[in-house]
């Protein structure tokens, strides 16, 4: 990664290697900078803008975004800007399946931290598996919030369910699965 990138592209292509997504093309517009990838899991193409802002990203930035994701033919989008969301721009976001990344999201890889333990989201027979095996439904299971940093960098949604492997002094490795929650 060259280091003239800006903030938001930085933390774009974090976002993007953390997720699996493949990068089909980067595309520069007069106030954003447009990623077209591909998300292998899910078999679907996101549109990923990063918007160089420290101001407020409001109603305008989404439908724009909607707009381009209706001509691109794309279900779901994410925006990551270094500004802040209007409440109205959280809503219009939700109704056009478009994830907003906070601010708050750090422009380096969390998980090259040793105190950072390795996420995954389980397949769904991976999920059935651990489910019958320990005889539960998926909210009895210990909760994060889908807002952790750990679970939104991953792309966890509330009803999924994540595995976190911990390095452990005395069990060598410990596996936890937690269900991910609104919140």
């Amino acid at each position: 990664m060259s280091t003239d990138l800006i903030l938001e592209e930085r933390k774009a292509r974090i976002l993007i290697k953390l997720r699996g997504y493949k990068l089909v093309k980067r595309q520069e517009e007069k106030d954003a900078i447009s990623f077209f990838v591909r998300a292998p899991k899910e078999k679907a193409r996101i549109l990923l803008w990063c918007i160089p802002t420290e101001g407020t990203v409001g109603v305008a930035y989404v439908n724009n975004m909607s707009k381009a994701m209706k001509k691109e033919e794309i279900k779901r989008g994410i925006v990551v800007t270094s500004g802040r969301y209007t409440q109205a721009a959280k809503v219009k976001a939700a109704q056009n399946k478009i994830e907003l990344i906070p601010r708050i999201f750090p422009a380096f890889n969390i998980f090259d931290h040793e105190l950072v333990p390795k996420h995954e989201i389980l397949s769904s027979d991976e999920r059935k598996k651990i489910l019958s095996e320990y005889r539960v439904q998926p909210y009895q299971l210990p909760r994060i919030i889908a807002s952790d940093p750990g679970a939104k960098a991953i792309g966890a949604r509330p009803g999924d369910i994540v595995r976190i492997i911990r390095d452990s002094p005395t069990a060598g490795k410990y596996t936890a699965y937690r269900y991910v929650v609104e919140g």
